[in-house]
């Protein structure tokens, strides 16, 4: 998203890192994150990038991220994954549970996609809505980055808390435009 501000100065830098992800994409249509828990972080980041950079949301592999988001949607509307994913990719975008945070990534990557009003992003924001606590945030007890893995890994205590209101607010700021 940063490169993407500098773009109009620095032409290059654009093509190279859209090219680096372009080729980093996964046969499933996902990205790995390296800073959060893995490939729905990864997905939703390189998605927000895309949609700063001005891709098209008909490109292919704005396509193939987009249902990949959807095809690992879990059956109570969120999503979630273990931090195992940093080492068994097969498992990227599962969990043990869907998570706050997870969800907030997810239906940010689905709205910077054009799903604003699709039933994935729909049932996303339900979960969201339905796990928020009376104080007006979530809590999730898993762990959402791999500090060093399989050594310790991190939680990131505000994640679940501004994630998941960044994603209502979009959300409704978005549906709103309809």
């Amino acid at each position: 998203m940063f490169l993407a501000q500098l773009a109009p100065k620095y032409k290059s830098v654009e093509k190279n890192c859209l090219d680096y992800l372009f080729r980093s994409q996964e046969p499933d249509g996902s990205w790995f994150g390296r800073w959060g828990t893995n490939y729905i972080y990864g997905t939703w980041s390189v998605l927000m990038g895309l949609e700063e950079a001005g891709i098209d949301r008909e490109h292919e592999p704005v396509r193939r991220a987009a249902a990949w988001l959807k095809n690992v949607q879990r059956a109570d509307g969120g999503w979630g994954e273990g931090c195992d994913t940093y080492f068994d990719p097969s498992k990227r975008g599962q969990g043990e549970r869907s998570t706050s945070f997870h969800t907030a990534w997810a239906v940010l990557g689905l709205m910077s996609a054009g799903e604003v009003h699709s039933h994935s992003v729909r049932r996303g924001v339900e979960f969201l809505l339905r796990t928020q606590k009376l104080d007006g945030f979530w809590s999730d007890p898993d762990f959402n980055a791999p500090g060093f893995p399989r050594v310790f890994y991190l939680k990131y205590h505000g994640y679940d808390k501004y994630f998941p209101l960044l994603a209502l607010a979009r959300y409704r700021n978005l549906a709103a435009e309809r």
